[in-house]
Order: C-alpha cells, then structure tokens, then sequence
C-alpha cells in the first residue's frame, strides 16, 4: 500500500501500456472507452484527493479492526481481498502525488504537502495505539504455538512502532521533494 503502488506509478504504466499495445487495438478500442462520459466522470472523481485519502485510510483503519483482521487471518479469500484493497488503496493514495500520465494538476501542489500530512495522521494514531496500549489487540496470535502473552505483545509493539517510523518516513520524502520543487525559483523566464 505504501511502497508498490508509488514505484508502479512512477513507472508510468497508462503511457507503457498505451504505447506498448498494438496501436489500432488502442485507436479502435482503448481510446473509445476512455472517451466515455461515465469512464471520465468515474476517473475524475476516483482521483480527487479527498477520496483517495479516504480509501486509503478506510483500507488502513478497516482491516486493523480487531474482527476484519482475525477473519481475514483464517480464510485465504478474505485475505486476498484485503491484499488487493491494499493496494488499490494505494493506488488511489499516490495518484494525486505523483500524478502519473494522463493526469491533470486540478489543484494547487502546496494542497499535497496538507494531503500527505494529513495521510500520517490515521497511521500515526494506529501505530501509537498498537504500540502504547499495553494489551494484546490481535489475540488469533495468542494461539500460536510460539506465543505467549509477553512475545505477542512485543511483537505487536514492535510492529506499531515499525509501521509508525517507516510510513512517516515514506511520506517525509515526497513531501520533502515536492517543497524543494515548489520553492525552486521558476526557470521558465
């Protein structure tokens, strides 16, 4: 959710796609579904950065829920919907970052260092929580055959304060290289 989608969206995978087909399967099919009302309209609102903050963070909050999270440790079908909403979350996440081809800048850059902030915020709170509460949230762990109460909370803590610094970090960087970028002096004149 964090890493994948940003490197395949930095890889510009619309632009190889489009140019790595057969050219007429692109004029005669791929393009005239694109140009479709509904299929710009549908882009252009599963793009804007509300809701693609808001996926990513349903995705996030919603499979940490204590029950979502246990069924999705015993059934292989949950657990791979919850793979694949991770990372069509984080696809939607990156979009209005790093705007891969064909996008459209609709707003102000300055809006996505906010958006970026704004994205540690529900990650921060998780990972506190896991790492400051003192209790063992996920107890299907508590069953393992390794496990006793003192390892899975430790582990848990771990895992919050893992998830805590990386994910800040991750979002540190880009935040970091649009500032520079945006307060570059302008090269055009």
């Amino acid at each position: 959710m964090t890493v994948a989608p940003a490197l395949i969206l930095l890889a510009n995978p619309v632009r190889t796609l489009a140019e790595g087909l057969p050219q007429q399967f692109v004029a005669r099919f791929l393009l005239p579904v694109f140009r479709w009302p509904v299929v710009r309209r549908l882009g252009r609102c599963s793009t804007k950065p509300i809701v693609c903050w808001l996926a990513a963070t349903a995705a996030l909050v919603g499979w940490h829920i204590p029950g979502i999270f246990a069924l999705a440790l015993r059934s292989p079908v949950v657990h791979s919907v919850e793979h694949f909403s991770f990372v069509f979350a984080g696809f939607l996440f990156w979009w209005p970052v790093l705007q891969p081809w064909p996008s459209v800048a609709s707003q102000s850059r300055w809006l996505i260092l906010l958006y970026l902030f704004l994205a540690t915020l529900p990650c921060d709170i998780l990972s506190a929580y896991l790492t400051f509460c003192e209790r063992v949230v996920y107890t299907d762990y508590l069953s393992m055959p390794w496990a006793t109460t003192m390892s899975v909370l430790r582990d848990q803590e771990f895992a919050g304060a893992l998830m805590w610094t990386c994910v800040t970090i991750i979002y540190l960087v880009p935040a970091s290289i649009l500032t520079v970028r945006l307060l570059a002096p302008d090269r055009k004149k």
